[in-house]
């Protein structure tokens, strides 16, 4: 294994992580219209998430920062035949976390109610945008034999990556319930039990659907066959096991079967795109690899011991906060946001 495979894994985990943790926080945003009625509830629906959402986004952040050293060429086509469907992202995060620190500002139900919608759409769209993204990285897009992306926005849409897009925000929202369900008490814990047994059907439903898609829509069957692997395997069966914990109301179990869900589904993702990283719908001798998309080994060498020295230092911080903020949020408790 030589340090171009080294990083794309590294870049599979921390995109992994990100999509593990701030996956719930997404579906914590998309929920709290339906789950709160009072200015009361949907304070603590967002104290939930309001110590972890911007730790959670740094995640992303050092992914883009990775992406960017260790295979500038990916990076370069990602964002200029990405520009559009990114610059929504980067908008929608950036309302919603200012939704966050703002809201509480001022107790208009005017001023808060409007950035209560700043953080539903800010979660909203974000979640839907990144299926549609990671499905046009396996599905293809246009990008010529110089490694520019050729195409517009729309080449970013098809039945596929659409249906993509609704899988992430069938699991996220998912993934939101659960997290609820652990982090109140109660009308807002009750609600998002409830809420966690009807979205187990759309996110099963549309799980198949997607399925069924990677061997209709991309190259699986010719790069494993019928037999999809270990880890295709595993993920469905971790998501069968969050159906049977969300049904049996054991909330705990169930998030860690949806997280290991999300974790195993996107290790499959990544182990099906490689070797490459951006797939040419024109011509496969297009598609960018870790490869021909890497910098120089030197630049390589000095980021992988820049990564042994500070990732144990932040994920050992982000787990301390965690484990600080562990206790539920109570509605008459102490509410900051």
């Amino acid at each position: 294994m030589n340090l171009q495979d080294v990083w794309f894994i590294l870049i599979s985990v921390l995109f992994i992580g990100f999509f593990f943790l701030e996956g719930f926080d997404f579906g914590v945003g998309i929920l709290m219209p339906f789950l709160s009625k009072t200015d009361a509830e949907r304070r603590q629906i967002i104290n939930t998430i309001g110590p972890h959402w911007d730790a959670n986004e740094v995640w992303l952040i050092t992914a883009g920062g990775a992406v960017f050293a260790a295979f500038p060429h990916w990076y370069a086509t990602l964002f200029s035949g990405f520009y559009l469907a990114l610059m929504v992202i980067l908008l929608a995060l950036i309302a919603r976390g200012v939704a966050f620190e703002f809201r509480s500002k001022d107790e208009n139900p005017t001023w808060r109610r409007t950035w209560d919608w700043a953080i539903f759409i800010g979660s909203l769209l974000p979640a839907v945008l990144f299926g549609v993204a990671f499905g046009a990285f396996i599905e293809g897009v246009p990008i010529d034999q110089d490694k520019h992306f050729v195409g517009n926005f729309f080449d970013l849409i098809s039945p596929y990556t659409l249906i993509c897009g609704l899988a992430a925000l069938a699991i996220f929202a998912l993934h939101g319930s659960i997290f609820l369900s652990l982090k109140t008490e109660g009308a807002v814990r009750e609600k998002a039990e409830r809420a966690a047994q009807v979205l187990w059907i759309p996110a099963l439903i549309i799980s198949v659907v997607l399925a069924i898609a990677n061997y209709a829509y991309i190259d699986i069957f010719e790069k494993v066959g019928v037999n999809p692997g270990v880890m295709p395997v595993a993920s469905a069966a971790a998501l069968l096991a969050t159906v049977y914990f969300v049904r049996s109301r054991q909330f705990g179990w169930s998030f860690v079967a949806m997280g290991a869900t999300i974790v195993l589904s996107l290790i499959t993702y990544f182990w099906f795109l490689y070797p490459n990283v951006l797939v040419s719908s024109l011509n496969e001798a297009y598609n960018l690899t870790v490869h021909n998309s890497s910098s120089s080994e030197y630049t390589l060498q000095v980021m992988t011991v820049v990564a042994l020295i500070f990732v144990p230092v932040v994920l050992f911080y982000q787990g301390w906060s965690y484990w600080a903020f562990r206790k539920r949020v109570r509605a008459d408790g102490h509410l900051e946001y």
